[in-house]
């Protein structure tokens, strides 16, 4: 969480100007860039299913080998500030994607809550939601389509509590 009499680095620093650990904060934790998704080829719209990448920890929500997945993986993309704009698949709540188009963060986002686990309870991860990729074809994978809820609102404030008299 930012400093209270400070702007956060992510509505001051474009995605080139952040540090190598900003960066990486700026990750959210839904797990939703690990799922298969498919392109309708006439309009462009991607479909997310419930099929993770093979390195994807689904109780975890997390790649399980995060720093070698390009070795493992041969399509896995690493976002990086000159392919977040072309990525269309990146989700509409991807921090990343918000911070290229000047937009803020969302309540639940970890650096704005303080909390790691906000991510999960406003319903945004796949976090124990997906399926390990397997041999499924594109007619298998298209029976995988999922439509992934919106995330809650945010909690209301609980009303400030009174101070207890003491006896």
């Amino acid at each position: 969480m930012a400093d209270a009499g400070e702007p956060p680095f992510w509505k001051t620093k474009t995605l080139a100007e952040m540090t190598e650990a900003e960066w990486e904060s700026l990750c959210d934790g839904c797990g939703k860039c690990c799922l298969v998704g498919l392109e309708d080829e006439d309009t462009g719209e991607i479909y997310l299913t419930d099929v993770a990448c093979k390195l994807f920890d689904s109780g975890a929500c997390r790649c399980s080998d995060y720093p070698n997945r390009q070795k493992l993986v041969n399509d896995c993309v690493k976002l990086t500030p000159q392919n977040v704009p072309e990525l269309n698949w990146l989700p509409k709540t991807c921090a990343y994607r918000l911070v290229h188009q000047n937009r803020d963060l969302f309540w639940w986002h970890p650096l704005v809550s303080g909390d790691p686990d906000t991510v999960h309870q406003a319903n945004v991860s796949v976090r124990g939601k997906t399926r390990p990729e397997g041999r499924l074809k594109i007619p298998g994978l298209m029976k995988r389509i999922k439509t992934w809820p919106d995330p809650k609102p945010a909690p209301d404030k609980p009303p400030p509590r009174r101070p207890r008299a003491k006896r």
